[in-house]
């Protein structure tokens, strides 16, 4: 792949993780905010015991949900400095932004294994589903924009061996 192609392509990936990641964090920020301001009144136990009750899922909602809005935060850092690292295209910001890419990754796969736990238990609301798909959907796109980091690396280092200019 050309290093114009790979640059462009790892733009586009980058912004549609963006996009997607805001939505995750809003719906994530949601149902956190749903938990506390319903807990006092639907706990049948002492709300000290765990403080957020979600009435809106089953058991793993609370890990899920936690563990989405904090791989959504990052997700969205992560694409934001991305962004302006794929636009500079040189071989440190490329290894700043694959290196940025791997955590985010690696935090994406633990909220879809969440995800799919939560799946497996059983019932939700709908829009724990969302964030549910989002969140699948995404751990694929973040590793499609770490090949293409990886191959504009690739890419960059060869013209620096080489002598010529990226």
């Amino acid at each position: 792949m050309a290093s114009g192609a790979t640059k462009v392509m790892a733009f586009t990936l980058l912004i549609l993780n963006l996009l997607m990641y805001v939505i995750v964090t809003i719906i994530a920020g949601w149902a956190i905010n749903y938990g506390i301001e319903h807990t006092p009144t639907t706990v049948p136990i002492p709300a000290h015991i765990f403080p957020i009750y979600f009435p809106i899922g089953n058991m793993a909602t609370g890990f899920f949900v936690i563990v989405s809005l904090i791989a959504g935060l990052v997700g969205i850092a992560t694409s934001v400095s991305g962004i302006g690292n794929v636009l500079q295209w040189n071989l440190s910001n490329l290894l700043s932004s694959a290196s940025s890419s791997i955590l985010t990754w690696s935090l994406t796969l633990l909220a879809m294994g969440l995800a799919c736990k939560e799946i497996n238990i059983g019932w939700r609301d709908a829009n724990l589903r969302t964030m549910e798909v989002l969140t699948i959907i995404l751990s694929g796109t973040q590793l499609f924009y770490m090949g293409t980091i990886h191959a504009g690396l690739t890419n960059v280092i060869g013209l620096q061996r080489s002598g010529g200019t990226v």
